[in-house]
């Protein structure tokens, strides 16, 4: 896609981004629904993979999602994957109070990270995928994924996402400018609009089921969408 951001200018809006990506309590602010989307992902995590040991976050940012699945799942092993050093350093330094378990923390692409395959019981995408570019991009993640996760693992996701049709996602994005925009005023709404068109490239639940299935997930559940954010468990 053109024009987009490269890894390299992902990786450094994050690097000075560390502080708002560290609010336990709220989430991301400019995220529909972030707080019930991470009570939502963890507590189905819980449930499905009551006896969990290994866990993957990719794209772990300061370390939310870890931290509340470790609220319900304690002591597990922790294997964290970010761009970001200094987001990186924030998660293991918050996660490692956390857990008697080990915790590895990798900077790298999930494309390109060195993890042992067959090895995880949940892994964890909050808001990272939406990275992805093209078709095949996204097929090499979700395999990339498949092949790291053991057999009856989970995937868990929630992430901003558009809608099949071209018109309704326009009618999504409507929406969700004017929830900035209540939010944090009209220039707040601008900035965030203008970011996610240069650096995000969402594609639909559909797109992203099919790429699942494709990738050797046999099961796929919607657990929550509001807008253009969603929120999903797949399992192998």
């Amino acid at each position: 896609m053109k024009n987009k951001s490269t890894v390299g200018e992902i990786r450094a809006r994050f690097d000075a981004d560390v502080e708002r990506f560290s609010n336990l309590e709220t989430g991301q602010t400019s995220t529909v629904d972030a707080a019930l989307s991470l009570e939502l992902i963890t507590e189905a995590a819980r449930r499905v993979k009551p006896d969990a040991a290994e866990l993957l976050d990719i794209g772990c940012g300061a370390g939310n999602y870890t931290l509340k699945l470790l609220e319900k799942l304690p002591d597990l092993n922790c294997t964290l994957v970010d761009l970001s050093a200094p987001m990186l350093e924030r998660a293991r330094g918050r996660i490692s109070q956390k857990t008697k378990g080990t915790v590895r923390a990798l900077q790298a692409d999930i494309r390109e990270a060195d993890l042992p395959e067959n090895h995880y019981d949940i892994v964890l995408a909050g808001a990272v995928l939406h990275h992805l570019r093209d078709e095949a991009d996204w097929l090499e993640t979700f395999l990339k994924i498949a092949r790291l996760v053991k057999k009856g693992g989970w995937l868990f996701v929630s992430d901003l996402v558009a809608q099949h049709n071209a018109a309704l996602t326009a009618y999504m994005w409507e929406n969700y400018a004017a929830y900035l925009t209540e939010l944090g005023g009209a220039d707040y709404a601008q900035k965030v609009l203008a970011y996610v068109e240069k650096e995000d490239s969402p594609r639909s639940l559909n797109f992203q089921f099919n790429m699942l299935k494709r990738a050797g997930f046999s099961q796929v559940d919607l657990l929550h969408k509001n807008v253009c954010f969603a929120a999903f468990a797949a399992c192998k």
